[in-house]
């Protein structure tokens, strides 16, 4: 078949294998031509399929040699459906790490499940024994207990209305958006799925199957923002679930287990795309760090996250035991110019302040489109399997 893309609303509906393999490698080939340091040999990547949970797997690979155990949660194709873009990642990437002579399987499931967990437990045991690292990556949308009952995230504000701009990205308009706070509830349900819980629960359970090394640590993905976000992210209903996320990061460390929040860059992603004003603020911060030259997308960022903070003798932290991604975004003369850019944005000036260009070829890259060398006219069999989930 013939594979384009499909949008609707804040996802792409398709897949190309191709390019999701072209973009697999482009990350593993960046990670090959960086120096490397020393780093862990066995690691666990839950939400190992696409951003920063992928480049973090391919960075540990590929920068330590480490063997690899991904916990996705993905679609195969099926007649005339692509794949996800996470199932082709992850056929990639062990295609790939295979070829290169480097241990990586992987568990396709529900990361919250008590079953994914045994499954995942049992497959360190039997082939590794124990892991190093164990990074927690998960963006989900909803949470189902061992009870039945299912939690859902919302995006909105905590405490009031917000109003400020926002972009529609196919029509290119900027306009004024309100979002309306969460109800406690909704807060609740928010932090039930994007907070720590589950987190504590994976290394509870690996701690006590005797699956982490005595050197074990683990690293979860956060971020934190300037202020013309805060309302929306990190005063929000998802700023509470990542308040419950560092806050268990303390517990872990507290019960042994060293753990690390890593405050990272903000970046297109399927999470990001459809949280309200942000889209708009990506856009300008692109414009302003790329004419800066220190622009980073995900590879970059957990290149920089393994090999100079994480793994470069003592963990590098802020005062709150945070290690700080983010470093460059927060640059006072860039959040200034970002500013200056956001007070006069709109719809008549997107080309001069913004890259929208650039976020919708970050945004398609997601789903294997956009490649450079991937012919799109090709037709393309949708079938691809994962070989460890042969």
């Amino acid at each position: 078949m013939i594979i384009q893309p499909k949008v609707r609303g804040f996802i792409c509906t398709t897949a190309h294998p191709a390019g999701c393999q072209a973009a697999v490698k482009e990350q593993i080939d960046y990670v090959k031509a960086q120096p490397h340091a020393d780093g862990p040999k066995k690691v666990l990547v839950i939400g190992a399929s696409m951003g920063y949970g992928l480049a973090s797997r391919i960075t540990a690979a590929y920068s330590f040699g480490a063997a690899t155990i991904g916990v996705i949660f993905d679609k195969p194709a099926a007649g005339n459906r692509t794949a996800s873009s996470g199932w082709y990642n992850t056929a990639a990437f062990e295609n790939f790490a295979h070829a290169d002579g480097l241990y990586a399987k992987t568990i396709n499931g529900d990361a919250y499940s008590q079953d994914i967990k045994e499954q995942t437990i049992a497959l360190i045991k039997q082939d590794l024994g124990q892991v190093d690292l164990v990074v927690y990556s998960l963006a989900a949308p909803r949470r189902t207990m061992a009870d039945g009952t299912t939690y859902s995230s919302v995006l909105k504000t905590v405490g009031a209305p917000y109003t400020n701009k926002t972009i529609d990205l196919k029509k290119r308009v900027v306009s004024d958006i309100t979002v309306e706070p969460a109800t406690e509830e909704e807060i609740a349900a928010t932090v039930k799925v994007m907070g720590g819980e589950d987190w504590k629960d994976w290394m509870d359970a690996l701690k006590a199957a005797g699956a982490l090394s005595e050197q074990a640590l683990t690293v979860a993905y956060s971020y934190i923002g300037p202020d013309i976000t805060h309302p929306m992210y990190a005063d929000g209903s998802i700023g509470k679930a990542k308040d419950h996320l560092f806050a268990t990061s303390q517990q872990l460390t507290a019960e042994g287990i060293p753990a690390y929040i890593s405050v990272n860059k903000a970046l297109v992603t399927q999470s990001s795309a459809a949280i309200p004003i942000v889209p708009l603020y990506i856009s300008i911060l692109y414009k302003v760090m790329k004419a800066h030259g220190n622009h980073e997308g995900c590879i970059e960022q957990m290149y920089r996250l393994m090999n100079q903070k994480l793994y470069n003798g003592a963990a590098v932290t802020d005062d709150e035991n945070r290690i700080r991604l983010d470093d460059l975004e927060m640059l006072p003369d860039i959040q200034s110019e970002v500013q200056a850019l956001w007070s006069t944005i709109a719809t008549e000036n997107l080309d001069t302040h913004a890259d929208i260009d650039g976020y919708f070829s970050d945004f398609y890259r997601l789903f294997g489109f956009g490649l450079d060398g991937v012919d799109y006219e090709a037709d393309t069999d949708p079938s691809v399997l994962i070989p460890s989930l042969m």
